[in-house]
């Protein structure tokens, strides 16, 4: 079923030609509020995922790395290829990290 909002007509599979309610009928509004929360719901998921997909880093992938470790390592490099260059021993230097992790980082990227 799906009701085409211009002139809010509902459109049923099995029938041809739509059906049309009075613009006061309870049962076009009950329709109508349905068909909005269906739209409101599919939106909010899809910036749900959008936004999820938007703030995903290789980073976050590395064990050991979260997301203060992540957000030291951004700040001081600058960028993923700012973390690629430097050494282990810079990597190690960054505040929160160790020597260990920094050499999960090197090996991951």
């Amino acid at each position: 079923m799906g009701l085409a909002k211009q002139n809010e007509e509902i459109y049923v599979p099995a029938r041809p030609a739509p059906v049309i309610l009075p613009r006061s009928s309870q049962g076009l509004y009950l329709v109508q509020r349905i068909r909005d929360e269906a739209h409101r719901f599919a939106i909010s998921y899809h910036r749900k995922l959008r936004d999820s997909q938007t703030t995903k880093s290789l980073l976050d992938e590395i064990p050991g790395v979260g997301p203060r470790r992540r957000r030291a390592l951004i700040d001081r490099f600058g960028s993923l290829e700012g973390i690629r260059q430097a050494t282990v021993d810079e990597l190690a230097a960054v505040p929160g990290m160790n020597h260990q992790v920094a050499e999960q980082i090197k090996s991951f990227l």
